[in-house]
Parts: C-alpha cells; structure tokens; sequence
C-alpha cells in the first residue's frame, strides 16, 4: 500500500469555528490537524486524535425501517443501496478513515433530517454539505441559511437538473445562492453528472462575477482521461478552471471516471495534469459511497487513490493530502 502523504503547510492559521458546539479545528503541527472541543476558560483546549485521512465525498441515508418510521425516502428516489450510517461507520473504521464530508443524496431531495440527524449525533466524526433548492419562489436562499447557520453545515451542491426546465444556474436564482454561499463563507459543488461540457459557461460566469464565493468539482467534474476529441474539450476545460483561484476539486468517485479496475492506472495521467495545474492543495479525495462499496469497497477506494497519489508523487514532489487539512474548505472562517 503507498504511503499516506501530508503535505506541510507553509503557515498556521488561526483556530477556525466549526460549529455552535464551539468545536476547533487547529494546527498542533504545520501538517496534521487536531481536534479540541473548546471550553469556556481562558485555558487551552486538551488536544484529542488528528483527523490522518478525511473523505471529503459520501452520502448516508435510512435504514428502510428508519424510513418506514421516520425519514421517509422521496417518492422514486428510494435506495437500491444500503447507506445508512452504522454501516457507513463500519467501512471506516476497517479502512482507516477518520472524518468524513456527507453531501446531502437525491434520494431525500430538499429534505435535511436525516443527514441534519447523523450531523449531531457525530459532531466531531462529520460535517454535512446540504442540496441547493433552486426553486423560482426563492425558499431555497433561506433554507440555505437555516441550515448554515442553524445546523452547521459548511457546504452547499448545485444539481443543475435540479433547476425548473430551460433554466440555467445562471439565473436570477441560482446567482441569488450562489451569492449567498459566499457570503456565509461556505463552498459551493457542482455536481456536473451529464458532463463539464454542458456547464462550463455557467461555472465560469458565476466564478468571474463572484470570486468571493469558493467552489469547488465533484468527481473531476466527470472528465475520463480523454479518449477523444469531445473528451479532451471537456478535460482541457477541467484544466482552465484552475486560471479561478476559488476553483477545488474533488479526486473523487474513481470508478465513475476510470475506464479500469482498481487501482484505475488511467487516472495516473490525469491526476498528474490536475496537480501541474491546480496545485495539490486544491484537490481532495473523496470515496462517494455507498456506490462505491459494490465497485471497489471503500477501503479499496482509499488504497487506489493512495496508490496514484505515490506513483504521481514522484513526478512533481507532493501528492494528495488526505487529512481534513487538505480538506480546509470545509472549516469555516
């Protein structure tokens, strides 16, 4: 198994506010982050275990009796997967993963009490990135803020099928969150299933007006290594965004991108071109399960991106981080 790579911070910042539980995140060494739970004194808080490796992609949801009981799937979205967090917690702890980032799954849509649930229940194991609700009335804005604010979540996804029918994130809405994001100082992902290519003019316009605003891609924005004259429209294009210095990136979902089995030797290249250009501080792993348990397991996940974090390590020095250090975007200011 390749080594894990943390990669050393030239400064250290401040201590960060995660949440209402007055929970911080600070540096006890320029490259590992600790973790304290903050006390009313003036005293220092008592150090704790550093989050070593970080999942900065996954979703959770009920069991189908916590549904049937209490969160209730929406209508056709209902999971083919199992996803609930006991098991989730099970894949972790054999894989050796600490923390992780939950992005709220279709599979509940607008509907937050589930993820909002295992968020408190883990406080110190999770942080959540809710779903944007682009609804022409405007509700979403303030859903957003509720559940910043309210509920500690520290990122927000734009589904851009998600938007009404010929709209595009883009709109008068869509800038109004994506404005907003910014202003909370929470990172905003795109989750470009349908491909990069169909969306690059409304990710860069909404970069150049609101550089404020960080961003960040899923899953390499579902770039393959390219095959093909579209494929190297979309990857050369991935590769631009980097000129946006609010612009990250996820190393994420490897499966769905890879042509291969694990460890997706193909990736090498690509992960090597995202680091030229990006630098690896703006690029973070992450697993997408539950889908990626029947694909490579979760720990596999973990040992593939390993794998091609050393082998592209030699070429430019540094690889990926996969501490929450490397993740910072989700610690709010």
């Amino acid at each position: 198994m390749a080594k894990l790579l943390s990669l050393p911070l030239h400064q250290s910042p401040a201590p960060i506010i995660l949440s209402k539980a007055r929970t911080l995140f600070r540096y006890a060494k320029p490259s590992h982050l600790t973790i304290a739970m903050a006390s009313n004194s003036a005293s220092s808080p008592s150090p704790s275990p550093s989050f070593t490796v970080f999942d900065s992609h996954l979703h959770v949801w009920a069991t189908p009796d916590q549904a049937s009981e209490k969160y209730p799937y929406f209508p056709g979205q209902e999971p083919t997967l199992r996803g609930d967090v006991d098991f989730l917690l099970e894949c972790m702890d054999e894989a050796g993963v600490e923390g992780a980032l939950i992005v709220q799954p279709i599979n509940y849509m607008f509907d937050h009490s589930y993820v909002t649930s295992v968020l408190k229940k883990y406080p110190s194991k999770f942080l959540g990135c809710l779903l944007a609700n682009p609804a022409d009335d405007g509700s979403g804005i303030k859903q957003l803020e509720e559940l910043v604010l309210r509920d500690d979540y520290c990122a927000v996804r734009f589904n851009p099928y998600l938007w009404p029918s010929s709209q595009k994130m883009t709109n008068k809405v869509g800038k109004a969150l994506f404005a907003k994001a910014g202003e909370l100082g929470v990172p905003v992902g795109f989750m470009l299933f349908k491909g990069l290519n169909l969306h690059i003019e409304e990710v860069e316009e909404l970069c150049t007006e609101y550089p404020e605003t960080k961003v960040i891609l899923d899953h390499v924005s579902f770039c393959r290594p390219p095959s093909n004259e579209e494929e190297e429209k979309a990857f050369s294009s991935l590769l631009q965004l980097s000129r946006f210095p609010q612009v990250h990136l996820k190393f994420s979902a490897l499966f769905r991108v890879s042509r291969e089995k694990p460890p997706y030797e193909d990736l090498a290249s690509v992960l090597s071109q995202l680091i030229a250009n990006f630098g690896s501080n703006r690029i973070m792993w992450g697993s997408d399960f539950p889908f990626v348990v029947p694909e490579s397991g979760y720990k596999g996940a973990l040992e593939a991106a390993k794998y091609l974090s050393d082998k592209v390590e030699r070429e430019h020095s540094s690889g990926l981080d996969f501490s929450l250090g490397g993740n910072h975007l989700f610690l709010k200011k």
